[in-house]
């Protein structure tokens, strides 16, 4: 893409990996609505032209000097923030928020880009460009999967499964008995939808206009489904006593202050919103009292990735999955070609699939 609009496919040149990096072979990338954020111009990106995708799985066809737990064969979900494993968050267990993540903006390491056209340098989602058949990245930006899982849905594990798994256990904490909302129930909150369900909510309520997307929550773990945030808060009231859920997760498409203040009126006094949504760069302000904030002693927590450590996680959302317990496989509606990739964003913006996923030969 060398400017906001369609995706565009091209030829590109790439580097060989250089010291801690590796070549992959992509197998597949889920069509995630971070990506359309930059196509819409909604999303800030420093450099133009740029490979999207970041939510991806490969093969490892080649690596760098340096390089000591991954080799050539191992298959890999990618991490779309890169987790250096020694600045203080690493350290501390929250590699979701490692240091390296003030490349992303930029779409290039800290010696430049990776992949050209045409003499420019490309700029790459989260550094990794999974929309590309091939692409060069940090080691940090892999996580090494048994050969057997399918690499096609191991692919959603990059991003939407564990920021909405996240949302629901880590963010929301949320525990056996509660009432949870989730606003918005595509690629990310229908797994959020799955963490509340798998950490015990006595109620979760999928708050959706799209028909498709409420019932396939009802069948990935939604004890209740209805179009409007207005009704789920209404619903959660009539099952509290008039109190309101415990938390409420917003995980709408293109998010404003508005969703916020919607969520904030919908949870009951000590209750969290969490917002895991990406809004434009230029949105400020959230239309809530203050008054209501500090009395109803109500938390707003934000969410990066569900709060997740992807190298320790995605292994045990994988044990999951083998056991029944995480569904995968349910949530992709269909696969697309590489030249197909613009069908599947309109098809994901007029709500006719719930995850879509570009597959390469």
């Amino acid at each position: 893409m060398e400017q906001p609009g369609k995706w565009e496919v091209v030829e590109v040149e790439l580097d060989d990996p250089k010291p801690h990096e590796v070549l992959v072979r992509m197998v597949a990338s889920g069509l995630c609505h971070s990506d359309d954020h930059v196509a819409k111009a909604d999303g800030k990106v420093g450099h133009f032209p740029y490979c999207g995708g970041h939510e991806g799985a490969g093969v490892v066809e080649q690596v760098g000097s340096g390089v000591h737990d991954l080799r050539p064969g191992d298959h890999i979900v990618t991490s779309f923030i890169p987790a250096c494993g020694r600045c203080r968050w690493c350290a501390s267990g929250r590699q979701n928020l490692c240091t390296s993540g003030a490349l992303l903006s930029g779409g290039a390491g800290p010696d430049g880009f990776r992949m050209h056209l045409d003499g420019q340098g490309v700029a790459r989602s989260s550094l990794i460009g999974a929309f590309s058949e091939w692409s060069v990245m940090s080691e940090w930006s892999c996580v090494k999967i048994p050969d057997h899982i399918p690499l096609s849905v191991a692919s959603l594990l990059g991003c939407g499964v564990p920021t909405g798994w996240g949302s629901a256990v880590n963010a929301a904490e949320t525990k056996p008995g509660d009432v949870v909302i989730v606003m918005g129930v595509g690629g990310v909150g229908i797994n959020a939808v799955q963490g509340a369900a798998h950490a015990g909510a006595a109620y979760v309520i999928a708050a959706d206009p799209v028909q498709l997307k409420r019932d396939a929550a009802l069948r990935l773990g939604a004890t209740h489904s209805v179009p409007s945030i207005e009704e789920a808060a209404d619903f959660a009231r009539s099952v509290t006593d008039g109190q309101g859920a415990d938390a409420t997760i917003v995980t709408v498409g293109v998010l404003t202050g508005e969703h916020i203040a919607q969520a904030f009126a919908s949870v009951r006094k000590a209750g969290t919103v969490v917002v895991t949504a990406v809004a434009p760069m230029a949105t400020v302000g959230i239309p809530i009292s203050p008054f209501m904030l500090a009395m109803f002693q109500k938390r707003l927590q934000g969410c990066l990735y569900g709060m997740m450590a992807p190298s320790a996680d995605v292994p045990r959302l994988l044990t999951l999955y083998e056991r029944g317990q995480l569904k995968l496989d349910e949530l992709v509606s269909r696969t697309y070609t590489l030249d197909e990739i613009n069908v599947g964003y309109e098809d994901m913006h007029a709500g006719r699939n719930l995850r879509g996923i570009l597959e390469f030969p």
